[in-house]
């Protein structure tokens, strides 16, 4: 029997080590912190308390001194008064009246020793009280001064376990940014890694189709479109009448030049004309034109040969 009751006191007692360990761990700092500060506050309360008591009784035993001294120096009085009065009876010849007066001289002598003794025994407890309040006051200030210090320490504390708490989940949160494994949301490395991934297949897809066969397919048949449509333009120029510059003017200098070829391929020029110039007016020659320009126009062959 008293083996068992011995292990169950230690099972219990283990119990109440891992209950406490885990409370200790889940408990709220901040709580913990509030709980040790009203216990300070607490304890300095019932010291302040003892202290005033102590105090207090030094403050009675000062009182109940002054009392008896008073009532020492009465007593002194009432002794010397009868001790003069019993002095003056047997001066007048009174026995009667002086051994009355010796006699209450002697009450008041007795009375005397009793009182000068309770001054001596106030004057000593007054002495400890004095010094019992003397320690209690100076108790009561360190204790104040620590209580003050732990006021300060506890802003600081507070402080830092909000900071701590900040880094906390800052940390956290850098812990979900940089985890791939175990996670049912995908982390942002994941979600980079997958959209690099579909970006440079793209761009792979897009290389290969550009060096295919139907990709050079496709950019013939839309030059040979361009060509057709330059030809076309080219006749309708003609047809109108139209010069070359203002074709020229009208596609800029880049587009110049293919259209210039395109003319001189789609269009044929009258005799004596060259591709893409402007059609000669009817009445001239090529003779006339030369001259407009400048140059010397060689005589004609005689018939004479």
């Amino acid at each position: 029997m008293h083996r068992m009751w011995k292990v169950l006191r230690r099972r219990w007692k283990y119990l109440t080590a891992k209950l406490s360990g885990r409370w200790e761990e889940t408990a709220d700092p901040k709580v913990q912190l509030e709980q040790a500060m009203s216990e300070a506050q607490e304890q300095h309360r019932k010291l302040v308390d003892q202290a005033a008591n102590v105090v207090a009784n030094q403050k009675q035993t000062e009182l109940q001194l002054n009392r008896a001294m008073q009532e020492l120096e009465k007593v002194s009085g009432s002794a010397r008064q009868a001790l003069s009065m019993a002095d003056d009876a047997a001066q007048r010849g009174d026995t009667v009246k002086a051994n009355e007066y010796n006699q209450t001289a002697e009450a008041f002598a007795n009375r005397l020793i009793a009182t000068e003794k309770q001054v001596e025994d106030l004057k000593t407890m007054h002495l400890q009280a004095t010094q019992a309040a003397q320690q209690a006051k100076a108790a009561v200030q360190q204790n104040a001064t620590v209580l003050r210090e732990k006021l300060a320490e506890r802003q600081k504390l507070l402080s830092q376990l909000d900071q701590a708490r900040m880094q906390e989940q800052l940390n956290m949160a850098m812990a979900s940014l940089s985890q791939t494994v175990g996670q049912d949301v995908p982390t942002f490395d994941e979600v980079r890694s997958k959209i690099e991934a579909q970006y440079a297949r793209a761009l792979g897809t897009a290389e290969l189709a550009g060096q295919g066969v139907e990709a050079r397919m496709l950019e013939i048949e839309q030059a040979g479109v361009h060509s057709e449509a330059r030809q076309r333009l080219d006749a309708m120029r003609s047809e109108m009448g139209l010069t070359a510059g203002a074709q020229t003017a009208s596609l800029g200098p880049a587009t110049a030049p293919a259209l210039g070829a395109g003319a001189g391929q789609g269009t044929t020029a009258p005799r004596g004309q060259s591709a893409g110039a402007a059609p000669t007016p009817a009445g001239t020659t090529g003779a006339d034109d030369a001259q407009a320009e400048g140059q010397s126009v060689p005589p004609a062959a005689s018939g004479q040969g």
